[in-house]
């Protein structure tokens, strides 16, 4: 029996960079809101406060640099949201939009 090995990265993984940044939120239902982001990476973020939503259920997030990008509800907890993004955001856009961010 041969095994298989996932050769994609993990995203759990990836570096986080602690923010405090605040920015708008749209949900699908087309109601926009005010969240904080405190953690982002490359393939996901993490809100300060818990969303009214499912695991599953995706928004639009308002990114400097990077623009709108799509991203979906992987976990709740303790007052806090995990999201992954539809797309990884590549690595100069990443690094543009943490220094952006930095010097708000």
């Amino acid at each position: 029996m041969t095994s298989v090995h996932n050769t994609s990265p993990d995203p759990r993984r990836a570096t986080r960079f602690p923010v405090d940044f605040e920015t708008i939120c749209e949900f699908q239902s087309g109601q926009e809101k005010q969240i904080r982001i405190t953690n982002i990476s490359a393939h996901g973020l993490m809100v300060g406060e818990i969303l009214e939503m499912e695991k599953g259920d995706r928004v639009t997030v308002r990114l400097p640099v990077t623009g709108r990008i799509e991203a979906y509800l992987v976990w709740s907890h303790q007052g806090r949201c995990g999201f992954e993004f539809e797309r990884v955001i590549r690595e100069p856009d990443f690094v543009a939009m943490i220094d952006k961010i930095n010097s708000l």
